[in-house]
């Protein structure tokens, strides 16, 4: 039967609060979610280009604008974030250093299906493509999980990480105590969890390391012979948390090439050309569909430079949108061609 061609018409866009995101959007379900977002660009069903930048020195932050589609032999999904980061928001303004607003569009048609809230969003597919980084370059048995740094992303850190590792002893390290004993409360009934240097940290069977610093903290001695590091908190140029030995020396799997030598964990000892590309071994698209045939990660530390991808945010925005119908969201802006 041929569609009424009013009904063909009409469109609607779901809004997604913040609250909608953090009840809809399930780590067991976002996990596999990004890795096959992952495989989707390493096999050539993904566009994605450059993340593009509006520098705001005098605010001591930037926007960002991430635009992406990809398709998968099951999915296939459309959008752009629009995220910012300003550091100094917490103390200034009480607001987050990285909010963020999504536009999750119908790719058939081009109609936005969703604006939704990103902050929530990114805070969680950061803490997912570390998981499936965890899960491809961790020993099989790693059991302990080291954190350096105990902000917002370091929640996401271990709800990721312990999908896919049977985590049981957590050594978090930061230089603020409050934040640690936030950190130790929130998840104290469910691991063997204490504060701890960054060295004890670090030589746990993972370590995920999330702080704003340009000076390394992590050196080679800090880890242990097979260490995994999620390398989750350079995300600007100049920013740099492990030695430069450390990236040189481990196996190197980075996210995507331009952003990681543009603003992520390799950028200054990139610029210095300290490292180069005999230094990177893979990107993790590669390492999930097996064509990563220079990644040893059978012995010795592995290293994953995280900067973030738009298309880990449309794979989110998936999961969320999809969960949303299931639920029967109906909080709608109602859209005519009219």
């Amino acid at each position: 039967m041929t569609e009424d061609p009013a009904e063909q018409s009409l469109a609607e866009t779901t809004i997604v609060s913040s609250r909608d995101v953090e009840e809809h959007l399930e780590m067991a379900d976002l996990v596999p979610t990004i890795e096959a977002a992952f495989a989707a660009y390493e096999n050539g069903t993904a566009q994605m280009p450059p993340k593009s930048y509006i520098d705001l020195p005098q605010y001591n932050g930037d926007f960002r604008s991430m635009p992406a589609y990809l398709q998968t032999d099951d999915w296939q999904a459309a959008g752009i974030k629009w995220v910012n980061v300003h550091p100094d928001n917490p103390d200034q303004f009480a607001l987050p250093t990285v909010m963020g607003t999504l536009v999750y569009s119908d790719p058939r048609n081009g109609f936005p299906l969703a604006v939704m809230d990103a902050t929530k969003l990114t805070m969680k597919r950061t803490g997912a493509a570390a998981a499936v980084a965890t899960d491809h370059l961790a020993i099989p048995e790693a059991s302990t999980l080291g954190i350096i740094g105990a902000g917002v992303q370091s929640y996401s850190q271990l709800e990721a990480i312990s999908e896919i590792r049977p985590i049981e002893t957590v050594v978090i390290s930061d230089l603020d105590e409050d934040r640690i004993e936030r950190f130790i409360q929130a998840f104290e009934d469910d691991f063997e969890i204490r504060s701890g240097t960054v060295s004890e940290a670090a030589s746990c069977d993972v370590l995920s390391t999330v702080t704003p610093v340009e000076s390394p903290i992590v050196s080679m001695d800090d880890l242990g012979d097979h260490t995994h590091i999620n390398a989750m908190g350079a995300d600007a140029e100049g920013k740099q948390e492990l030695q430069t030995g450390v990236v040189r020396d481990a196996t190197l799997v980075i996210d995507d090439f331009e952003q990681t030598t543009h603003s992520g964990e390799i950028n200054v000892p990139w610029s210095t050309e300290e490292i180069d590309k005999r230094d990177i071994n893979a990107e993790l698209g590669e390492v999930v569909v097996g064509n990563a045939l220079d990644c040893d990660t059978a012995s010795g530390v592995t290293v994953f430079d995280s900067t973030g991808l738009a298309i880990q945010d449309i794979a989110a925005a998936r999961v969320v949108y999809q969960a949303l119908e299931g639920a029967g969201k109906d909080i709608k802006l109602t859209a005519s061609n009219q």
